[in-house]
């Protein structure tokens, strides 16, 4: 269970930090989208990184079918979040996609890195 908040607070904390430290320093008119590009890839990786360590600790077995079921869950919703937030939230284009890719590579490398880790113990 630590191991498990260790890894959400690695991750909600580069997160949050990067983005407040981005804002205070680049520019604060990147926001609202350097937020909402960040608030999707966050959330799906703790999630991710939620069920993956319940299942690990439970039922080691069964952690590749729950991870290629999240996947297809989050192909569908990162296309969803995406339409929403430009044409329904209106976001300018160019911050909000440079941002949620930039944040989308970083949370999932962080994430396979500690599933690298989940699985070697």
């Amino acid at each position: 269970m630590t191991r498990s908040v260790t890894a959400i607070g690695w991750l909600l904390g580069v997160g949050v930090v990067s983005w407040l430290a981005v804002t205070a320093t680049v520019s604060p008119t990147l926001n609202p989208e350097l937020f909402w590009g960040m608030a999707a890839p966050l959330v799906a990786t703790v999630a991710t990184w939620i069920a993956a360590a319940r299942t690990h600790g439970a039922a080691p077995e069964r952690l590749a079918g729950v991870m290629m079921t999240g996947f297809a869950l989050k192909a569908v919703f990162f296309g969803v979040y995406v339409v929403v937030m430009l044409r329904v939230m209106m976001l300018r284009p160019v911050p909000f996609v440079v941002s949620f890719t930039a944040y989308f590579i970083t949370l999932y490398a962080m994430e396979a890195l500690l599933l690298r880790r989940l699985l070697r113990s």
